[in-house]
């Protein structure tokens, strides 16, 4: 598969176990430790090529095994596979005749790009991938291993939900793997691919996790089936519709990246990878930049537009700053209204959160504030500096909005930001009203350095609609209201919609070219590399969940 052009990530490598085929071995001949190790090679080659039907028949529609799908992902032989040998335990539906090796999940750890990870992968062709005791034994193990040797872990969901035979057992599992999720948040990355099935509570692990992958066409998930849906509520939906990929990826915003295919979705998590550290307890990895940190960017100078009511594109302003080529969008169709992403400034990671103008004129609705909350909660935790790009009118108005609930999940954004303990750098490059500014990393909020163009209006509210709240009778009462109107929005703009007013008290650091903005970001960002910033001892806060 070819890899972008500067992508500066190593290309998905398939890798095959190198175990031959036990065809020639007398197992009868040799010395009792010949025999003994005949044995093994005859079963680890007969645990690694499964012959039972669902295997072969999904060999012959080309789809990939477990065991595939890992070698896609991690380096060129890096993979070591543990509990190859489990088996299940249960009884009775006659479980006792069907104890396949490895129990419906494969599990180990290797590398990707020489850095250590943990992964595991349902198996769907040994009971559907369903989660049975063993099988969530061998997940809990990993997941054990990889938090105590703070190393991500990635898991692969290909299942089709709790194994039935074995009961309250295979529920159990369940509960013992989302604790452990619990217990590793926050302290080494946890991704999870969508690459078939994951239903009933089997969703809730990916939910916990901090990125979900889902292959389209492919991957999907939900609580309750269509025919269940069908039976209680009588409407009619297919798997797809309702919890494949795009549904998941544009609407409910659970999945973050939505990819192609199997081989696709290795690629892409590889490639997130490069931008998370292992652990908490490291720093994001640096990559020497190729790029002069004090660029010129005269494409900035008009990007925004002269009248305020004319939308652009903040992607525009993001990746002309950035390093070239390094902005990882996440979440890119879900809440279109913010961006976020990770991305690199001379080299070191940063995270970015952006209003979009071309969308809902960048304002705040309850979509792109759980967006956004949740992404710099995530950088908070593994120590990655969180960049605001700001152009934002303020919070989408309207009942639906309102019965919502955007009063509760608009502070979880206004929460995430001022939580945060890493650097925390502002650009605003036009509107920034209202509420909407308190919240988007102000100053007063904990913001470390705030910055503005030329073209930045940050005032209570739009000037017109100021203007007609503050002068409503003297608009009235003037024989040509629309030329009084005009003039005293023009006054307002003078006096109130720039950034001097707030740079004069220091709510904004500095008003700058918007061609300087790299230069200027990059200084400020390795200065506040150097912060450290301590809380009030507690248990932990109550965010407006």
């Amino acid at each position: 598969m070819a890899v972008p052009k500067g992508s500066g990530f190593s290309p998905v490598r398939r890798t095959v176990p190198e175990v031959g085929a036990p065809d020639a071995i007398d197992l009868s001949r040799g010395t009792p430790t010949e025999q003994r190790i005949n044995q093994y090679r005859k079963r680890r080659y007969e645990a690694l090529h499964p012959a039972n039907p669902v295997a072969v028949k999904r060999k012959q529609e080309g789809k990939l095994s477990a065991r595939e799908r890992i070698e896609l992902l991690v380096d060129s032989g890096s993979f070591q596979e543990i509990d190859l040998f489990a088996r299940h335990r249960a009884t009775g539906f006659g479980m006792q005749e069907r104890r396949f090796a490895g129990d419906g999940v494969v599990t180990g750890f290797g590398t990707v790009d020489g850095r250590p990870l943990a992964v595991y992968a349902y198996d769907a062709t040994v009971f559907g991938g369903s989660l049975g005791e063993v099988t969530a034994e061998k997940i809990m193990k990993l997941q054990d291993l990889a938090l105590r040797d703070r190393v991500p872990i990635v898991g692969i969901n290909d299942s089709g939900g709790a194994r039935i035979q074995e009961g309250v057992v295979a529920l159990a599992g369940y509960a013992g793997i989302f604790r452990r999720n619990v217990e590793a948040s926050g302290v080494i990355p946890q991704i999870t691919s969508i690459a078939g099935p994951c239903t009933g509570g089997a969703v809730y692990s990916p939910a916990i996790t901090d990125f979900i992958f889902m292959v389209a066409n492919q991957g999907y998930m939900f609580i309750t089936g269509p025919e269940v849906i069908r039976v209680t509520t009588g409407e009619n939906t297919t798997f797809e519709e309702l919890g494949g990929g795009l549904v998941h990826s544009t609407t409910s915003g659970v999945a973050h990246f939505l990819t192609q295919n199997d081989e696709d979705c290795a690629l892409q998590i590889r490639r997130l990878l490069s931008y998370l550290p292992s652990s908490a307890d490291e720093q994001p990895p640096y990559r020497p930049p190729a790029d002069d940190p004090d660029r010129v960017i005269p494409e900035l100078q008009d990007l925004v537009p002269d009248s305020p009511n004319l939308p652009y594109d903040m992607r525009e302003a993001i990746t002309r700053v950035l390093d070239p080529e390094s902005f990882l969008e996440v979440q890119p169709l879900f809440a279109a209204n913010m961006v976020v992403g990770l991305g690199r400034l001379n080299g070191h990671v940063v995270g970015i959160v952006a209003n979009q103008p071309k969308v809902l004129a960048g304002a705040i609705d309850i979509g792109a504030s759980t967006k956004a909350a949740r992404f710099i909660r995530f950088c908070d935790a593994f120590g990655i500096p969180v960049i605001s790009f700001v152009d934002v009118p303020g919070y989408l108005p309207g009942t639906s909005q309102e019965h919502g609930g955007i009063i509760r999940h608009g502070a979880k954004l206004l929460y995430a930001y001022a939580e945060a303990t890493v650097p925390k750098l502002t650009l605003i490059t036009r509107k920034d009203y209202g509420g909407a500014y308190c919240v988007m990393a102000s100053k007063q909020l904990g913001a470390d350095l705030n910055y503005a163009w030329p073209s930045a209006e940050i005032a209570v509210m739009g000037p017109e609609a100021a203007v007609n709240i503050i002068y409503k009778r003297e608009i009235a009462a003037d024989p040509q209201p629309e030329v009084k109107r005009r003039q005293l929005v023009e006054d307002y703009v003078r006096r109130f919609a720039n950034p001097y007013v707030a740079a004069e008290r220091g709510y904004v650091d500095d008003v700058i070219e918007p061609q300087h903005t790299r230069r200027t970001l990059v200084r400020g960002l390795e200065l506040c590399l150097r912060k450290r910033e301590t809380r009030t001892p507690r248990k932990h806060g109550n965010i407006p969940l």
